[in-house]
């Protein structure tokens, strides 16, 4: 089965469904499977977007996307002022 990718949107969608389906008296793997995903998924999501709404879970990925793309960043310039350190004092 191939691997799907959802959206924040999307996710929080999903947790509220199974969240209903729960609510009307339906288990939990019963819930997940009607909504089409796993269980193990349904409690990962719950973890990371439990209780946000849409816009909050929109910011949270964009927040998440903008810290991996500036730790990338320190750690390149890091490289060049090791280098640029070792130049300089002559250990090339």
């Amino acid at each position: 089965m191939p691997k799907k990718t959802f959206t924040p949107e999307q996710i929080v969608g999903k947790l509220r469904q199974i969240e209903v389906l729960v609510n009307q008296g339906k288990t939990v793997p019963v819930a997940c499977r009607e909504a089409g995903i796993v269980e193990q998924t349904f409690y990962r999501w719950r973890k990371e977007y439990g209780g946000l709404q849409l816009e909050q879970a929109r910011k949270l990925k964009e927040l998440e996307k903008e810290n991996a793309r500036l730790r990338r960043a320190v750690a390149e310039l890091t490289v060049e002022k090791q280098i640029l350190k070792d130049i300089a004092q002559g250990n090339l």
